[in-house]
């Protein structure tokens, strides 16, 4: 099963779940955001990637120029790990990390949880890739992937168990687009997924198929 088929096989659940008023909501603020045109200044295919310093729960930063000088850098953006679809979507990228290392290449993940709080993720899905902090969403806000969950829907997400602000900082709601990118060693990004619905993510047999045709063009070089 691709990760898709299991993002909508979640998302069919959840459906069946919930009361109708919240999903219509959940619905209603999506089309918003797919109107607003917040996908259209995201970074695209054929553009360079902005520089990254950013660090992990350890403290250590990682600039996204030392970490071209090893070869592509696949930088996934997550919303959080209390959010099922970005879990499952981690434990895709997990399952294929050998792969991505095999090709020659890097991944991160990105995230506005604050350090504990990702390092919990990383726990739980027993992740063995880094996962970075962006406070505040600045990077991420920076290359425009920032939206705000809306007023309405935040005591949804409370009612849900969901403490955005224990896991971003108090008064932090801004959180990124699903959004993956395949950046080449010479910050050119080489594939661009980025989407305003976020059941709906890059599949990362797609990003391993641009890696390793990076890869080969470098051979033949």
């Amino acid at each position: 099963m691709t990760l898709n088929e299991q993002l909508a096989e979640l998302k069919a659940q959840n459906v069946a779940k919930h009361p109708k008023k919240i999903i219509n909501l959940q619905l209603e603020d999506m089309k918003k955001m797919k109107e607003s045109g917040i996908v259209d200044n995201a970074p695209k295919t054929g553009e360079k990637m902005k520089d990254f310093t950013l660090s992990g729960p350890l403290g250590i930063p990682r600039s996204l120029a030392e970490l071209r000088k090893k070869g592509p850098v696949v930088v996934t953006f997550y919303r959080g790990g209390w959010c099922p679809y970005c879990s499952l979507e981690l434990r895709a990228y997990q399952a294929i990390l050998k792969d991505i290392k095999d090709a020659g290449a890097t991944l991160v993940a990105i995230t506005p949880e604050l350090p504990d709080a990702s390092l919990s993720t990383t726990e739980k899905n027993e992740l063995e890739f880094e996962v970075l902090t962006d406070v505040n969403s600045e990077y991420a806000r920076e290359i425009g992937l920032v939206f705000t969950l809306s007023e309405r829907l935040r005591p949804v997400y409370a009612d849900f168990g969901i403490e955005i602000e224990k896991h971003n900082g108090t008064g932090q709601f801004d959180l990124p687009l699903a959004g993956t990118f395949v950046v080449d060693t010479d910050g050119t990004i080489a594939c661009a997924g980025v989407d305003a619905d976020y059941t709906k993510r890059t599949e990362p047999s797609e990003v391993v198929a641009v890696i390793n045709s990076l890869k080969t063009k470098k051979e033949r070089t």
